[in-house]
């Protein structure tokens, strides 16, 4: 009956009226419901239970539900990068890591912060990201207690109580917590400086120098001394400045014994002791210890004095000498004589034998004093603040 077939082909439920390829992927699908088959993605799904966990590495006695995830995972105890990248050549150990690093060189950014905008050109990077918005720190040090965002970060401030520095520098035998810190190292070796600011052209190492040095010409200084309200273009230099107000003084020098609040302040010093003078005057071929003192030393030759005082308009080459001038303005008188309490502008007018005011000021045990400590030092110049 024509009217009958009619009648049972609109009876027909809907997926029997889809074309033939989906047809078939409905009833592949359907088997799954049915349970009459097990398709091998079900059977590597059912795998990814924790306790079907079969597949144990013999080195390092980690197990993983499928046998591709541990020939991955063998690859960690290798050297061996089988996926190198055509456009740099730069190799990796697993394919997921070159296609993340192959994002570097078409700039793509396929993963956005909802809360904040930001783009990231892999998925646990806006992950690691988020958590800035939510304050989650779940990684914590058992020795100091200091928290932490992820696993590998926890890892690397572990050898701070470790001391470990298990990467080395090949040419000078440096050591370093990390490889990302040894890699930026390297860069001294090379000279390769890749990252350059557009507003004055000076080139540095890495991005994060180059986005701290833009600071300057920006301004922006956005760390604050809670003490004295002094503002600072990075973190560390606050922190260095904070040691001012503590007094902390942790670096010695073990020629001398004295004490500094930098490093670099201590390695300043000890080329007094070696009578290093790295740094050459072009013009006159002086030598000095500083590039800052050759910096002041080229402005006797420039004829530069960048340093103006709002009072009266005189320049100077130097700011100390501006702070120096500027107390004939406002009279200040910061260096006390600890024997007669009398006040002075510079500490060389303390200690100079030769300063009538203070001869003449019945002071003697202070001006005597200071001349035999003079002439045991050996130093007969004035001593600035």
């Amino acid at each position: 009956n024509p009217e009958g077939s009619s009648t049972l082909e609109q009876k027909e439920p809907a997926h029997q009226q889809l074309k033939e390829k989906d047809k078939y992927h409905l009833l592949r699908h359907m088997k799954i419901h049915t349970g009459k088959t097990e398709s091998s993605k079900q059977k590597t799904h059912k795998t990814a239970h924790p306790d079907q966990k079969q597949y144990s590495c013999n080195i390092c006695d980690e197990a993983f539900s499928q046998s591709s995830s541990l020939t991955t995972h063998l690859r960690t105890h290798t050297d061996k990068k089988l996926f190198t990248c055509s456009t740099c050549e730069k190799s990796f150990k697993r394919k997921s890591n070159l296609r993340d690093h192959m994002k570097i060189h078409t700039g793509e950014k396929a993963f956005s912060c909802e809360t904040c905008g930001k783009s990231f050109k892999t998925k646990s990077s806006l992950l690691h990201h988020m958590k800035i918005h939510i304050g989650e720190k779940p990684f914590s040090c058992q020795t100091c207690g200091k928290s932490f965002k992820t696993k590998s970060s926890l890892l690397q401030h572990m050898k701070i109580h470790t001391g470990e520095k298990p990467f080395s520098c090949e040419t000078c035998g440096k050591s370093f917590k990390t490889k990302s810190s040894l890699l930026r190292h390297m860069k001294i070796h090379t000279g390769e400086k890749p990252f350059s600011c557009d507003t004055c052209g000076k080139s540095f190492i890495t991005k994060s120098n180059l986005l701290e040095h833009m600071k300057i010409h920006t301004g922006e200084k956005i760390f604050s001394c809670e003490t004295c309200g002094k503002s600072f273009i990075t973190k560390s230099n606050l922190l260095e400045h904070m040691k001012i107000h503590t007094g902390e003084k942790i670096f010695s020098c073990e020629t001398c014994g004295k004490s500094f609040i930098t490093k670099s302040n201590l390695l300043q010093h000890m080329k007094i002791h070696t009578g290093e003078k790295a740094f050459s005057c072009v013009t006159c071929g002086k030598n000095v210890i500083t590039k800052s003192s050759l910096l002041r030393h080229i402005k006797i030759h420039t004829g530069e004095k960048p340093f103006s005082c709002e009072t009266c308009g005189k320049s100077f080459k130097t700011k100390y000498e501006l702070r120096c001038h500027m107390m004939s303005h406002t009279g200040e008188k910061p260096v006390t004589c600890s024997t007669c309490g009398k006040r002075f502008r510079f500490k060389s007018e303390l200690l100079h034998p030769q300063v009538p005011k203070h001869n003449n000021s019945g002071c003697l045990f202070a001006t005597l004093a200071v001349e035999m400590k003079m002439v045991h030092s050996g130093k007969q110049s004035c001593i600035k603040l």
